[in-house]
This record gives structure tokens, C-alpha cells and sequence, in this order.
């Protein structure tokens, strides 16, 4: 089963040069345990542009769909056999990057 492990965050691009060094090894033990898929920073909200393309014409609207203090800053796709064994593993993610955590499976047919 895939997850996607969002980094929760109230900036962007904030991480130290310690927590990053934490990072990169934790990175390396999900690689070595066949875990690993992709990962990623993500730019700040504000660089970002909503589409709606429901109606007749497309709308592109600048910036966050959503105003909060906090959202995702970047994020984990992961293998794991189970939720206990991802919810084991990103444990140690979040104590890595030293932020929050949102785990969720992701939906496939």
C-alpha cells in the first residue's frame, strides 16, 4: 500500500542544516527498506494558482485555495505493507524533519 506522508509547516523551505542531515538518513533508511518512493519540497502557498475548470471557461486564481497558518511543505510518497508499519516508519520521519505529520493512504483501483 502507497502513502502520502504531507510535512505539516507554517513556512516554506525552513528546514536546518541538522534536521536536514536527519532528513537525508532517514531518506537513506527508506530507500535501504524498499520504502522509499518520492519526495519533495513544496513552494510556499502564495506561488501557487487554483484552476477551476468546472463551468464553461477555465478560472486561475493566484495564490492558496485555502488561507491557514499552516499546510503542507512538502511530503512522502511510501510503501508499506500496512497503516501500523507506514505510521511506524514515519514516526521516525517526523522526529527527522522535526515537524507534524499527516499520513494517508493514498486511493487506487
Amino acid at each position: 500500500m502507497q502513502y502520502l506522508v504531507n510535512v505539516i509547516d507554517g513556512r516554506s523551505n525552513s528546514g536546518t542544516a541538522e534536521e536536514m542531515i536527519a532528513i537525508d538518513a532517514f531518506n537513506d533508511k527508506l530507500r535501504a527498506g524498499g520504502n522509499w518512493v518520492f519526495a519533495a519540497g513544496l513552494a510556499d502557498p502564495a506561488a501557487s494558482t487554483v484552476v477551476d475548470g468546472r463551468g464553461d471557461e477555465p478560472v486561475f486564481t493566484d495564490g492558496p485555495f485555502l488561507e491557514a497558518k499552516e499546510w503542507a511543505a512538502g511530503f512522502w510518497i511510501i510503501d508499506a505493507p500496512d497503516h501500523d508499519t507506514a505510521l511506524a516508519l514515519m514516526s521516525e520521519g517526523s522526529k527527522a524533519c522535526n515537524r507534524r505529520l499527516e499520513v494517508r493512504p493514498l486511493l487506487r483501483e
